[in-house]
């Protein structure tokens, strides 16, 4: 089967106020999200590729502006269901004021039992989007052979819950899965399992190293409250390095 690449999008406004967007509009790259998003032509220029998909938002849009703008030939599709979580109450809220919810504790820990208020649970944001995955790859194998490459352009949490689903590992470990703003993640399907080929690829390997010290207690220097250094993973995706 086809092979997919899910590219999240750049480093938005909302990472860097440290604000769990959602599906908030307005939501924009920040300069370094801008930054990153035009060197993606680059970074892909070796790949073919059948087709592109992306969330409706708008921070996937400019994401991939620059590489559509570098391949003319390329019409985007729109799929709603790799659009961000529905954190419903929670969207445009701070995660350093969530980080207090009881509810957190369930999303980090839980996150199968975890159902955001108004909004969607975190089942129901899996299921749409290996179901989006998964009926894309047979489209674009159909259309273009079990060779082909295809990309989507989505959102941190949307990725993990589809790396997970490959990967074979439950919704519930799927906190232990990190994607940096505009990483590059691949997963080759085939008829009887997924191979994950790429997870988070950056090409940055600086980010791996020790972050200095916030004042703010657990909180990184790009804003993300209760990171993976105090064992918690940050809801939405987080800012990536600084």
């Amino acid at each position: 089967m086809a092979t997919l690449i899910l590219v999240r999008h750049g480093r938005s406004t909302a990472n860097t106020a440290g604000l769990l967007a959602g599906w908030t509009p307005g939501v924009a790259l920040d300069e370094r999200g801008a930054e990153q998003a035009a060197a993606l032509p680059g970074r892909l220029a070796g790949v073919p590729l059948a087709a592109v998909v992306t969330s409706p938002l708008q921070r996937c849009r400019e994401t991939l502006a620059p590489l559509l703008a570098a391949r003319p030939e390329l019409e985007p599709h729109t799929d709603e269901r790799i659009g961000e979580c529905h954190y419903g109450d929670w969207s445009g809220r701070k995660l350093s004021e969530l980080s207090d919810e009881p509810l957190m504790k369930i999303v980090q820990q839980h996150p199968s039992a975890a159902a955001f208020p108004g909004g969607e649970s975190m089942r129901a944001m899996q299921s749409r989007a290996v179901e989006a995955v998964r009926e894309w790859n047979a489209r674009i194998e159909e259309e273009h052979g079990p060779e082909a490459v295809f990309l989507m352009c989505s959102h941190g949490d949307i990725i993990k819950s589809v790396v997970a689903d490959a990967l074979g590992m439950h919704l519930d470990l799927f906190q232990r899965i990190h994607v940096d703003p505009c990483s590059v993640t691949a997963v080759r399907y085939t008829p009887t399992r997924p191979f994950v080929v790429r997870l988070g690829d950056t090409g940055d390997l600086g980010a791996l190293a020790p972050r200095p010290a916030s004042p703010d207690a657990g909180t990184s220097p790009a804003g993300d409250k209760g990171t993976e250094g105090a064992g918690n993973a940050v809801v939405g995706g987080g800012a990536g390095a600084a």
